[in-house]
């Protein structure tokens, strides 16, 4: 105890003040040994029990309020500080004995002020020993370090929390984008590259250069972009244009594959599977071609809306084609028939915004124009509807995340917003602000980490929203029939 008192003392005051320290010494040696006859239990010593002292009063020390909320965001730059109330707990179950599993993180809200002062040990002559039948304590044998408690708290599931930026981080001018709800002017190929729009002319951005080409422009012939499309391994770029052509163009050349003529009026969308082509038009029809073969050979016509085809979207197993229209209505159909398997009609104004899922076979999302402004999602399987969600403004897309069960929307009147939203819940996680104008148009990154938008106001804006995937190594073994071949 003497040295222990003397270390501390020294650490405290320094060498320099050593009659200081033998003088505090002695006052604190006075201070430990109080004679028998004053309590007839203790001896010459108090030995400090932790069994009724309430440690979660007296372990935290308090917030420092001169700290600047900058100071604040350097020690905790998420903003939750999950990590050190874990490591808190740790520190409790281990070091004081306390017998906490799970961890409740109070609202600033719940958190009271002025906590009553009392002494951070009590003193009591009983002791807790080792009992070799009581299994909250480490006995000699354990085979891990730390107490049960420790390892349920360990082993508890954490709920970990996603920070979305609220700003973009790539803004690109894009003159000449044109303020069309029935019209998709923005597509994000598998090799990184984003296709836009403008006007009579094509635009390519590269994601791994951020240089900026025409592809061409449609000035001489009199016409004008009004949907541009991926195929899936990014080579091969469709664009639909105001007199009803499909221009199938080869970018890595930079030379026009071939012109499909056959639409009667523009053609506001497109849809790839693998080799084939789908077009919707304002002439109500979507005309499937397969882009190998003679044009006249391999059309086939499907004819189910009244109005503007202006959505379409294959499925994950390219085995049913979901289309919208200005006439309010979701058709869905298989690649083995003219005729439409389902038809939905709840709608209450154009749907342009169609998304399967990839998480649920069969689950189906569409949102509706400015005088429907809802979600509703469907089980193609059965045809029946699921769920809805009002979200207050002209959805014009829907996109899936890839790799967690949400969904994000753009939108137009009024809010001009990008939604984000957890499915089956329906909650809104994230709300984004900055165009001005109608989010019209929206592409998926081929990492599915980040979207691009496009508005009305000219401009084109990158967005972190979705998590990253998470890397999958596979482990290499001697054991594995598939690894090699022999």
């Amino acid at each position: 105890r003497t040295n222990l008192l003397f270390f501390f003392l020294v650490r405290q005051f320094g060498l320099s003040d050593l009659p200081r320290v033998t003088q505090l010494m002695s006052w604190g040696l006075m201070s430990f040994s109080t004679p028998e006859s004053s309590s007839g239990k203790h001896g010459d010593r108090y030995i400090p029990s932790r069994a009724g002292a309430k440690w979660n009063l007296h372990f935290h020390s308090t917030d420092d309020p001169e700290k600047s909320p900058r100071q604040k965001q350097k020690e905790d730059p998420w903003g939750n500080g999950k990590d050190d109330s874990v490591y808190s707990a740790l520190l409790k179950n281990e070091l004081l004995e306390t017998e906490i599993q799970t961890i409740q993180y109070p609202k600033a809200e719940n958190r009271t002020l002025g906590t009553p002062k009392k002494n951070l040990f009590t003193y009591s002559s009983s002791t807790k020993h080792w009992r070799p039948h009581d299994g909250s304590e480490i006995t000699p044998y354990a085979l891990s370090p730390i107490s049960h408690q420790s390892q349920a708290l360990l082993l508890s599931k954490q709920n970990a929390t996603k920070k979305i930026p609220e700003v973009p981080f790539k803004v690109l001018e894009a003159s000449g984008l044109r303020d069309d709800f029935y019209l998709n002017l923005l597509d994000w190929s598998s090799l990184n590259i984003v296709a836009v729009g403008l006007s009579t002319c094509v635009y390519l951005w590269s994601a791994y250069t951020s240089q900026v080409t025409r592809l061409f422009d449609l000035c001489d012939e009199g016409d004008s972009v009004t949907s541009v499309g991926w195929c899936e391994r990014g080579n091969l770029l469709a664009v639909g244009t105001q007199r009803g052509s499909v221009q199938i163009w080869d970018v890595g050349a930079e030379k026009k594959v071939s012109t499909m003529e056959a639409h009667k009026a523009r053609v506001g969308t497109l849809a790839w599977y693998a080799d084939q082509i789908s077009s919707g038009s304002r002439d109500t029809r979507i005309l499937q071609r397969d882009i190998r073969a003679c044009p006249l050979q391999s059309q086939r016509w499907l004819k189910g809306h009244n109005q503007e085809v202006c959505g379409l979207k294959w499925s994950i197993d390219h085995q049913l084609l979901a289309s919208g229209g200005n006439d309010n209505q979701v058709v869905v159909w298989s690649h083995t028939s003219k005729r439409p398997i389902q038809q939905y009609t709840s709608h209450k104004a154009a749907v342009k915004a169609i998304a399967w899922s990839p998480h649920q076979h069969g689950l189906l999302a569409s949102g509706g124009g400015s005088a429907d402004r809802c979600i509703r999602f469907w089980n193609t399987l059965t045809g029946q509807p699921l769920q809805r969600i009002n979200t207050g403004s002209q959805v014009c897309n829907l996109a899936w995340s890839r790799h967690d069960n949400e969904l994000v929307s753009t939108h137009g009147y009024a809010e001009n917003q990008i939604a984000i939203w957890k499915y089956p819940s329906l909650t809104q996680v994230a709300k984004l602000t900055g165009h001005l104008y109608r989010v019209l148009y929206l592409a998926v990154s081929p990492d599915g980490q980040a979207i691009v938008t496009g508005a009305g106001d000219k401009s084109l804006r990158f967005w972190n929203v979705f998590r990253k995937a998470r890397s999958q190594k596979e482990s290499v073994s001697v054991l594995s029939l598939f690894t090699k071949i022999r």
